[in-house]
């Protein structure tokens, strides 16, 4: 049976190509040559990522990942012997297309699942039309915490796996004052509440913090308050091509010699690649997945990722994380034999386990948020990672105590530390 990808229509050509538009297009009509007996054997996904604009270097390889993901489950024979079939839309890194196309993915394309979004504001955005529509939804990108949802399934790591570990590490390594750069959205203001918080419980201090709109590109303002602030470590949270900026101008002023630099999302989208080995080195990440974690299921996961799209650029813990959720999403329909939202979700809500590349990740039943291993990392000259310490299995233990869906499964709420 063809497969047919008709996601790749209508989206422009960009770093590194996805698929062939040429190819994708003669896809799409062997598809349509094969008739309603096909159609009835599909199982339609949705995705929405940033294929362009300034979120695309995370975007990009969401939507790698998904297709490569599909392209697994095809070749094995579909799920529940269904064929998948992605519908896929680029949100071209602009929050509005989000609603836009999920309202268009669930009433015109009539898709089964949605795999979609990068930022806060848009997996926000989107939340509501799969909660009314009743639409499972994977979201798959480390985030601030607390999306209570029934519909919602986070895959990526929440703030109180990240920073637990991340704070604790850096106040015993660097000291207790803290200074925080984070963006101006609801990721960055609610990532500095968990850090003050983790600051209080581990004996720490928060002296200040910055936060900055994403088109920001002179860092100067904010390096001048962190010189007069004098902290042991700054927890940076950069989001996007131009906050990347920040670590070369904290690296240019000389902080480096005289402070730590931490971060929750440091390496998420290859920042790493892109600044200097003086700017980067020795900046200390923490994460649910790099690419160069000592795990059973990596190497044979990169080596299915080099095959397909090559290892010119790292993979990034979206990546990994999209892989997991497709997985995820397709053994829960396995068991229930059906695409039934009910099913689906119930399957869900049974403590469901994978075996991906960054470990053994569960899905808690109350919160909707994986169990998982969670790395702290420190940058090199290569442009990459080593490997400090290794946290297993850590669960997302503000969700899990704020967001019982099983009790309550019309909780729709955003908790906040």
């Amino acid at each position: 049976m063809t497969r047919s990808f008709t996601s790749i229509l209508g989206i422009p050509v960009f770093r590194r190509a996805l698929r062939a538009p040429l190819l994708a297009m003669g896809l799409a009509l062997s598809a349509l040559a094969g008739g309603a007996a096909q159609a009835a054997d599909e199982i339609k996904i949705g995705a929405i990522f940033d294929l362009t604009g300034g979120l695309n270097i995370y975007g990009i390889q969401q939507s790698q990942a998904l297709h490569l993901a599909v392209d697994s489950l095809n070749a094995g024979g579909g799920v529940i012997g269904r064929t998948l079939t992605v519908i896929e839309n680029d949100a071209q890194s602009e929050l509005a297309k989000y609603t836009q196309y999920t309202n268009t993915l669930i009433l015109r394309d009539r898709i089964e699942v949605l795999f979609a979004g990068l930022t806060s504001s848009s997996r926000e955005a989107m939340r509501p039309i799969v909660r009314q529509k009743k639409v499972p939804y994977f979201y798959s990108a480390l985030y601030e915490g607390g999306a209570c949802d029934k519909q919602t399934f986070i895959t990526g790591a929440s703030a109180s796996q990240q920073m637990s570990v991340l704070i604790e590490w850096a106040i015993r390594e660097y000291g207790p004052k803290i200074f925080i750069m984070a963006p101006d959205y609801n990721f960055g203001t609610i990532s500095a509440h968990w850090v003050e918080y983790y600051a209080k419980e581990y004996g720490g201090e928060v002296l200040g913090a910055d936060f900055l709109p994403l088109t920001v590109t002179d860092y100067s303002p904010t390096i001048q308050k962190i010189q007069a602030a004098k902290p042991d470590f700054v927890v940076s949270l950069p989001v996007g091509a131009n906050q990347t900026g920040f670590l070369e101008q904290f690296a240019a002023a000389g902080l480096k010699d005289k402070m730590g630099i931490v971060s929750t999302n440091y390496g998420s989208g290859n920042q790493q690649v892109v600044v200097s080995p003086d700017a980067g080195e020795g900046i200390v990440a923490s994460q649910e997945y790099f690419m160069w974690i000592d795990e059973e299921n990596n190497e044979a996961f990169k080596a299915r990722w080099e095959k397909a799209y090559g290892l010119d650029e790292p993979i990034i813990s979206e990546a990994a994380d999209v892989w997991n959720a497709v997985h995820i999403w397709a053994a829960a329909v396995e068991m229930a034999g059906t695409t039934d939202n009910d099913a689906v979700i119930s399957a869900l809500e049974s403590g469901i386990s994978f075996e991906g590349p960054n470990g053994t990740v569960t899905m808690q039943p109350g919160s909707h948020h994986l169990k998982q291993n969670i790395y702290i990392v420190r940058g090199n000259r290569e442009h990459g990672f080593d490997v400090i310490q290794t946290f297993d299995s850590v669960a997302p233990s503000f969700e899990d105590e704020k967001c019982d869906l099983i009790a309550n499964p019309e909780i729709a709420e955003h908790f906040t530390p």
